[in-house]
């Protein structure tokens, strides 16, 4: 593959069509504030919806998706189970997942996890301040020691998830809880990255630090070019040696 992953956003695209103010703030929907930004890095973009044929999830779209980037909140259920099998297949052969926000209870991501993924919430517009916990990661790349989001929606612990392979970001919130923001994990051969901040009332992805972080995380998501690996097979001396 190219240096420049092949990135497609999804999005249910409900809250949307049925909130002013959730327009005002995202006229084109989240996907395009999301492939927007992207674009303008540089990064090839398509966008895909709940409502369209096979949720704009096809066979064709995956196979041609790198990273595939998340968004849900009100209609988990109305996924299919076929996409999210299919889905599945993709990240275990190498495709990168980011998990957004409310995708914590996507089907996707829950059927990664093996876990509820459940969690605490408050909505009272809150300030959150993000402590960037592993400087040294890429998904980390440009920021400084914490960043902070005016208001927003609360998570707190605990968050019913698998122990993250690697913890980039830790929430602090002016209730006082706390949150593992930003998770990364290891699936058969892809990479996932479950960053907190999104709610959809909030310009949340108009900021440069969450824009910044999810373009860094595609980066980090995308496929590593090389030789396939075969599961299960332990190389004999002379293989090791062996070129192709």
């Amino acid at each position: 593959m190219t240096n420049l992953p092949r990135v497609t956003v999804w999005n249910e695209y409900r809250h949307e069509k049925l909130h002013a103010e959730v327009a005002a703030i995202y006229p084109a929907g989240i996907h395009e504030a999301l492939a927007s930004h992207l674009r303008s890095q540089g990064v090839a973009v398509c966008t895909a919806t709940l409502d369209e044929p096979e949720h704009g999830l096809t066979q064709e779209a995956l196979a041609e998706t790198d990273v595939l980037i998340w968004w849900g909140h009100m209609a988990h259920a109305e996924v299919q189970d076929e996409i999210v099998d299919r889905v599945y297949r993709r990240v275990l052969d190498g495709m990168g997942l980011i998990v957004l926000h409310s995708g914590h209870f996507s089907k996707i991501f829950r059927k990664l996890m093996g876990a509820s993924c459940d969690l605490k919430w408050r909505e009272v517009g809150e300030r959150e301040r993000i402590w960037v916990v592993e400087p040294g990661h890429p998904i980390a790349e440009g920021l400084g020691e914490y960043f902070e989001i005016p208001h927003t929606e609360m998570y707190g612990e605990r968050f019913d998830i698998p122990a993250p392979d690697t913890l980039v970001f830790i929430s602090w919130f002016q209730g006082g809880e706390v949150f593992r923001s930003g998770c990364c994990f290891h699936r058969g051969r892809g990479k996932i990255f479950y960053f907190r901040p999104g709610h959809e009332t909030y310009p949340i992805y108009h900021q440069p630090e969450v824009l910044r972080v999810i373009t860094n995380a595609v980066r980090w998501a995308a496929p590593v070019a090389g030789p396939p690996v075969r599961f299960g097979h332990v190389p004999r001396p002379r293989e090791l040696l062996r070129t192709p």
